[in-house]
């Protein structure tokens, strides 16, 4: 039985399933299983995956269901107690593997393992991911607070940067199959409301954003999962008093940024009603700036939005690297 299992679901990224499969087998720690599940892709990545000449390597096809129900299928497969999850655009640095063993080993009451990632925003340039509430590096161990921490920064995980114990993947529920976007960060939000989360400043995977096909990169017109989740919970007294806050403050950051999204698409009294029910205190400031930009003629408001720097100064730290919003807006 291998020590860990590597789930990697693909669909139509023939160009890109190579090089991702290329650094799992370059990694330091060879003790791993890889299975592949093409989602009913119409290009030629299932024929690249077959090319690799190794045991260790599975593929399972199946009609196209999305990539949660992809990764759930490859999770049900997994011989490992240990899955480790890589998209197929993306990639693994040498240490990865190792780093999210040793993790595993020195934290096992956490819920999930993380490696800090580099963004490739352009082909053979990699940027450090810039994240809040976290120890300064080299440091490792559990976040002291996973829901600060994503609230203040860039998310501190990535799908390609994380491994989960199978006992509680299956105990979460796995990924939520119809979601085409937070499927990722909804799952690790439920496992952080029960859960540690551990994680090592050794950058393990490159999330690749030029990729085709990013869903991350289409405007969504609903709001995060997890915001659902997250107040159902504190509504019914499940959320430990130590981390009460800091999630408050994550649920506002999610309800701000679907206030942008609704006011892009022209939505702006729905969005006033979004505002006025955001609990918070960190962003208190962002959040009545917003709500007079939601009074602007639509017009005025995404010509400001374009000039970046000027709007920079009402805003709280948006990634524009990561901008899902880009395309509408020229």
């Amino acid at each position: 039985m291998p020590a860990v299992s590597v789930v990697i679901p693909l669909y139509n990224k023939g160009p890109y399933i190579a090089r991702a499969l290329n650094s799992v087998l370059a990694q330091t720690f060879q003790d791993f299983e890889v299975i592949v599940v093409d989602d009913g892709s119409t290009d030629n990545g299932a024929e690249v995956v077959r090319r690799f000449d190794d045991p260790r390597i599975r593929l399972i096809q199946q009609e196209n269901r999305g990539v949660s129900a992809a990764r759930n299928r490859g999770v049900e497969a997994a011989c490992a107690e240990l899955i480790a999850f890589l998209d197929a655009d993306d990639e693994w640095l040498p240490e990865h593997l190792k780093t999210i063993r040793r993790l595993r080993e020195e934290y096992p009451e956490a819920g999930l393992y993380a490696t800090a990632y580099f963004i490739c925003t352009t082909p053979g340039r990699l940027e450090k991911t810039k994240l809040g509430a976290i120890p300064a590096s080299p440091w490792e161990g559990k976040i002291p607070s996973y829901f600060l921490a994503a609230a203040l920064s860039n998310m501190p995980i990535s799908t390609s940067s994380v491994g989960i114990p199978k006992d509680i993947f299956r105990g979460i529920g796995g990924f939520h199959v119809g979601l085409n976007m937070h499927e990722d960060s909804e799952l690790w939000g439920k496992i952080a409301l029960k859960y540690p989360i551990a994680f090592s400043w050794q950058e393990g995977s490159v999330y690749h954003l030029m990729g085709n096909s990013r869903l991350c990169h289409q405007i969504a017109s609903f709001e995060h999962p997890f915001v659902k989740i997250a107040e159902e919970a504190i509504k019914e007294g499940q959320v430990p008093a130590l981390i009460l806050d800091d999630l408050k403050e994550y649920i506002a950051k999610l309800k701000i940024s679907f206030a942008i999204r609704k006011i892009l698409l022209g939505q702006s009294e729905s969005t006033r009603n979004i505002l006025m029910n955001c609990e918070t205190k960190r962003f208190r400031r962002d959040k009545y700036q917003w709500l007079f930009i939601s009074i602007l003629p639509r017009t005025m408001f995404l010509n400001l939005w374009k000039t970046k720097r000027w709007l920079s100064e009402f805003i709280f730290k948006i990634d524009y690297t990561q901008d899902p919003w880009e395309k509408w807006i020229k």
